[in-house]
């Protein structure tokens, strides 16, 4: 199995690698957003990040400290108790933490190892899917876009499509592109989402999907 993209760590995270990952929640759902919208799924969401997106709605995993730490075998064992074999890891910002030992354990497990990031920590771990999601609030550090194999923009604002080119500059020509309202926007924003596309068929959309089924 080869993965689309393998990343060092270049620098140091909360807590000490190996030891541990302060999980939020896991759970098995179907994807909603973005490439592989409607595939099974098994979500490992971390505590901990500094992006602080107004209107982010995991806030509860900002602290990495209310969260506890779990052993990297523990989730593994844990996943392996589902039938989806992509486990996707996100947050919270992943990346604050060293992801190394984690998708070791996966990819030896069997598993499609995926990331949601906004790019604003270096990377870690070996990935075969990386969604970048860059946030206004924080800059995505330089050579992020290269690695992406999707690019996520959220609409929040009518000036968010624009900028949303400025990203979709810097990644690669297979990198999938995708604009996704806000969900609290999105009455306002989707109609300009779809005519954004509709001139542009670079782009496609990405819908929460798990909201409109109330699934997790």
């Amino acid at each position: 199995m080869s993965a689309s993209s393998s990343l060092i760590s270049s620098a140091s995270r909360i807590g000490v690698p190996g030891q541990g990952l302060p999980v939020m929640e896991t759970f098995a759902t179907i994807q909603g957003e973005g490439a592989f919208t409607g595939h099974a799924a098994w979500f490992i969401r971390l505590g901990g990040c500094d992006v602080g997106c107004t209107w982010c709605d995991v806030k509860d995993s900002w602290d990495a400290n209310v969260h506890p730490v779990r052993e990297v075998d523990e989730l593994v064992a844990e996943a392996l108790g589902q039938p989806a074999r992509i486990a996707i890891v996100t947050g919270g910002e992943p990346l604050m933490h060293d992801l190394g030992p984690l998708t070791d354990a996966l990819i030896a497990a069997g598993f499609r190892t995926h990331i949601e990031t906004s790019g604003t920590h270096p990377p870690s771990g070996t990935w075969h899917w990386i969604c970048l999601s860059p946030k206004k609030f924080k800059e995505p550090l330089p050579g992020i876009h290269e690695r992406a194999d999707e690019l996520k923009v959220i609409v929040y604002h009518r000036s968010d499509l624009d900028w949303a080119e400025d990203h979709a500059a810097r990644v690669r020509s297979i990198c999938r592109l995708f604009l996704q309202p806000e969900w609290s926007k999105r009455a306002t924003m989707s109609p300009l989402i779809v005519e954004r596309v509709t001139r542009d068929p670079r782009w496609q959309i990405s819908l929460q999907t798990h909201k409109y089924l109330d699934i997790p």
